[in-house]
């Protein structure tokens, strides 16, 4: 859904060339989740004015949103909770046998 908006939205603007089948391999890896925040910051970025990359490959890889990754410990001195806040979301490491709270 998300990927024939976005390449609506690049070829707004002056595009390179032949890029579409390469970008569309890279961005059937991503979930989901972040095909959603990629299609948003881009969309939010354009429409700011601010630079967004005219290769769409670039474009793509440039916005994957970061993972965050916090210990247990830390994320409970922040929030005082073990609940998940703020987009971070505890995850439970079988083999470490560790808990961890991880934002994208």
């Amino acid at each position: 859904m998300f990927f024939e908006e976005l390449i609506r939205m690049l070829n707004t603007r002056p595009m390179v060339p032949g890029k579409i089948a390469e970008c569309l391999r890279l961005w059937e890896t991503l979930t989901a989740r972040q095909q959603e925040q990629i299609y948003n910051t881009i969309r939010d970025k354009l429409q700011a004015g601010k630079f967004v990359h005219y290769d769409p490959v670039k474009a793509i890889q440039d916005n994957i949103p970061k993972v965050q990754i916090i210990s247990a410990d830390a994320y409970y001195r922040k929030y005082g909770t073990q609940e998940n806040h703020d987009g971070w979301v505890r995850t439970f490491l079988p083999e470490k046998q560790k808990t961890i709270y991880v934002k994208q």
